[in-house]
């Protein structure tokens, strides 16, 4: 059977960053603190759901936004509604995602009282200028002092969150930022390139000229560098973006690359279930009122077909360690992945194809590759 778990969505902030385009909102932009209201509406959306999911959540991840807004109290009076809905599956995995300003040893003690097995910390970077660039509101030293903080409490798996390539980044603040990481004891470490998205604050500033672009050779050589260090220091690479010490992955964030099934709620949080795909409305005052009529508060729902579900197992699949079988390519793909090997950026490993060192900076490219080449071929085949 399919793994299964939930994702749980936080969508508050104290102040907006501004690279974020996530669906996210400070008490200014909602006209207030709706923390209680939510509290509810999410407590009655897990009712609803348990009853179209008859599960136990294998996994649990809350994210955000800043879930450690709600503090260890509100934090665990989710993970308890939870258990009364779903229930936990034994040894299920419990993550939360935490802003390292609202964290606290007390805090920490909290979650762990609670029944919380893993936290994933927003680091971004040491270094002031980054952080400053990224509109980030922690200081440069918190964000490790926390994961000590949270080491020092018990939590034996513990994540922080990097972001490598800002404008004005060099590779002085990124081994700094790698240093300071791995001084704090951490298993698990995330490193994701910058994105100048759409509509954020960085992408008005990236056309007006005030910062310039990412650079996609800055972007590749500190991927190398971040890479080269941390396996150095004995975390393994098992998803792109995603390093660990043996037995620090991310049970959660796996469900989603071998395409398992999950359910989301609070605003806008998709979901998962076998062939289809669904997402819920956004705007948290439009999601209390949803659920508070008692509706699921699903805006739009989609169907799978076998072509979709195809594709998104290629595409997942050959971001992590283990690879995907080759023979979940289509015959017309099969000479692009073989040039694939020849130039050293995939490699088969018994049945299974994966890509190389080299091929995980061009991931993405080799992965588009492959479905053009399916597609040419049905399309020429109609």
């Amino acid at each position: 059977m399919d793994p299964f778990g939930l994702y749980i969505h936080v969508p508050f902030c104290a102040s907006r960053c501004g690279y974020c385009d996530f669906n996210t909102y400070t008490p200014g932009e909602l006209g207030g603190d709706l923390t209680s209201d939510y509290l509810v509406a999410l407590e009655k959306e897990l009712e609803m759901a348990a009853v179209q999911v008859d599960r136990e959540a294998e996994t649990v991840f809350i994210g955000g936004g800043t879930p450690s807004l709600l503090g260890a109290e509100g934090l665990g009076r989710v993970l308890s509604k939870v258990r009364d809905t779903f229930g936990l599956a034994p040894g299920a995995e419990v993550t939360t995602e935490s802003n390292p300003e609202s964290t606290s040893p007390e805090y920490f003690a909290g979650l762990l009282d609670a029944g919380f097995t893993r936290l994933s910390l927003g680091m971004q970077s040491a270094s002031p200028g980054v952080l400053a660039v990224l509109e980030r509101a922690h200081t440069p030293g918190r964000a490790f002092d926390a994961a000590r903080e949270a080491i020092a409490a018990g939590f034996e798996h513990v994540n922080l969150d990097m972001i490598y390539g800002t404008p004005t980044e060099e590779d002085a603040d990124v081994a700094l930022t790698l240093e300071r990481a791995l001084e704090t004891g951490v298993d698990h470490i995330s490193a994701y390139s910058l994105i100048v998205e759409d509509g954020t604050r960085m992408a008005r500033k990236v056309s007006k000229g005030l910062l310039p672009a990412p650079d996609e050779d800055v972007l590749a050589r500190r991927y190398e560098m971040i890479s080269s260090t941390l396996e150095a220091e004995g975390f393994e690479w098992y998803e792109v973006s995603n390093w660990a010490k043996p037995g620090g992955e991310c049970q959660h964030n796996r469900i989603y690359w071998v395409d398992g099934n999950w359910w989301g709620a609070g605003p806008g949080a998709h979901s998962h279930l076998g062939n289809e795909r669904f997402y819920n409305v956004k705007n948290p005052r439009t999601y209390i009122k949803a659920v508070g009529e008692g509706e699921l508060p699903i805006k739009e729902r989609e169907q799978l077909t076998e072509a979709d579900r195809h594709t998104e197992r290629i595409m997942l699949g050959l971001r992590l360690r283990e690879g995907m079988p080759a023979s979940w390519l289509a015959p017309a793909a099969e000479p692009v992945a073989a040039r694939s090997i020849e130039r050293g950026l995939l490699e088969r490993a018994g049945d299974r194809l994966r890509v190389t060192k080299a091929g995980r900076l061009l991931a993405d490219g080799i992965i588009t590759d492959l479905l053009v080449a399916e597609d040419t071929a049905q399309n020429t085949a109609r």
